[in-house]
């Protein structure tokens, strides 16, 4: 067996109960619901944080986010970014001896060219670098240079992308991200897949969502279709999971006509969604097919994180490490995926703050069984002014997906300050017992609850320590 290829298909504010199989019969995702038969569906895998930005980074790097200064969706501020002395995916997979793509939605380094996918070692780039794009009226960075939307749906034109990178590499060893915008805002979907919905008795909002889904599933498998018409379908790791749990909520620039922007959904009972630590946030999909490498149809319930799958694919393809690489804070699965139990569980942390990292708002750990979550904090501007600031930075974040010409790629705006309140006690849940986290065991475990307490601030003081010694220039994109 050669060195297998790998495509990477990741959401975009997609949870549970937006897959066919999980949802009651809510959203329509035929193939999705047919590739769990054929894969190794996980059952406790989780995102590298709550939203986009640092969980791809963690995929990305096998680091924690903090560590590589992507902290935040903010791209106009630099927060997106993956520092320059981070070693990507990308970068490893091209040394050894992959084509390597990125198709779709970058967001770890949107304003400044020292960042761009090609410089972070993807041969091919076809997407945008924000956040989010239009779905009809996109400007798509091909590889540096800008296409103007052609009309054509943005979901549909990523898939075509992707089918086309596997038609030309087909011949060579590939690693292929296709990361889809869909469904995130803003809400656009053909209305001939949002009609149904809406017929059902869905809102406006969450009828878009569903439909955009539905799309999306098209699409992968119409890539995955091209894996089998080139003779690839074997030896390739084709892989499907979301960057983090659903969004509830749509900002008022991307509410949808006739919506009210609300799209509370059905998430399995999950508690929390798109920017909570809480399970609903941080814990999605994850349905990967090999059939040269593992047996499918099967499901594994060990604990996976984000920052465990790049060093699980340099071992699936037995990559060497490249010269300079800092420490990587995952490890390989493979043995769990092949049905081996590790002889110790994984401790896993997260946390996620607007702006730069405040360690006691929204902040976990994982161990075992045992979660601990520091709830999050309110964290509002603390002046008029701190809120002005805010709100310019959205209407610069607007301005940049339409016309990006006219946003500097240097800032030196100052970050808002925000009124940090004294945090209520930490929540301790059994998740194997209580997975929708019902029932905070705090003052029945009050020792173990410390202990965990303890871990969690020693790792957030040390990865914040480390994203303080990334130069100033690179944070700011001077």
């Amino acid at each position: 067996m050669g060195k297998p290829n790998f495509v990477l298909i990741m959401a975009d504010d997609m949870g549970y109960g937006d897959f066919g199989v999980f949802s009651e019969g809510r959203v329509r995702t035929p193939f999705l619901d047919s590739l769990t038969g054929e894969s190794v569906c996980l059952s406790q895998n989780y995102t590298g944080s709550p939203v986009c930005s640092p969980s791809r980074a963690a995929i990305l790097t096998g680091r924690y986010p903090i560590r590589t200064g992507a902290v935040t969706p903010q791209e106009t501020l630099g927060y997106d970014r993956i520092a320059l002395r981070e070693t990507t995916l990308g970068d490893i997979f091209k040394a050894n001896g992959y084509a390597t793509g990125l198709i779709g939605k970058w967001h770890n380094g949107a304003l400044d060219p020292r960042y761009h996918p090609n410089a972070r070692g993807f041969d091919e780039f076809a997407g945008f670098r924000g956040g989010w794009a239009d779905y009809w009226y996109y400007n798509l960075d091909r590889n540096g240079s800008m296409v103007p939307s052609d009309g054509t749906y943005m979901t549909d034109l990523l898939t075509d992308e992707a089918v086309q990178f596997i038609d030309r590499h087909a011949s060579e060893p590939f690693f292929l991200s296709v990361m889809y915008n869909a469904p995130h805002t803003p809400l656009h979907a053909p209305q001939n897949f949002v009609t149904p919905y809406i017929e059902a008795g869905f809102n406006v909002d969450v009828a878009i969502v569903y439909a955009m889904i539905e799309v999306m599933d098209r699409g992968v498998e119409q890539i995955s279709e091209a894996l089998r018409r080139n003779g690839l379908y074997e030896d390739t790791v084709f892989m499907f999971t979301c960057d983090n749990g659903p969004a509830f909520g749509v900002r008022w620039d991307h509410v949808p006509p006739g919506g009210t922007g609300d799209t509370t959904r059905f998430n399995c009972g999950l508690n929390g969604a798109k920017g909570s630590v809480l399970e609903g946030g941080v814990r999605v999909p994850m349905i990967l097919r090999w059939p040269a490498g593992l047996n499918g149809g099967t499901e594994n319930h060990q604990l996976v994180q984000f920052i465990d799958w790049l060093p699980t694919f340099m071992d699936m393809s037995d990559a060497d490490p490249v010269d300079g690489m800092r420490p990587l804070d995952g490890d390989s699965v493979l043995p769990q995926l092949r049905g081996e139990v590790p002889p110790t569980a994984p401790k896993r942390f997260w946390q996620f703050s607007a702006y730069s990292p405040i360690g006691i708002s929204n902040a976990a750990v994982r161990d075992g069984d045992w979660k601990l979550v520091r709830p999050a904090l309110p964290l509002q501007p603390a002046t008029p002014e701190d809120q002005r600031l805010a709100d310019e930075y959205v209407l610069m974040d607007i301005l940049y997906k339409y016309e990006p010409e006219k946003v500097p790629r240097i800032f030196d705006w100052p970050e808002p300050e925000r009124v940090i309140d004294d945090p209520p006690r930490p929540e301790l849940y059994n998740i194997a017992d209580d997975p929708l986290e019902e029932h905070d065991l705090w003052h029945e475990h009050p020792q173990r609850g410390a202990k965990l307490l303890n871990d969690l601030e020693n790792w957030f003081d040390e990865v914040e320590r480390e994203r303080r010694t990334i130069p100033d220039d690179e944070r700011i994109g001077v």
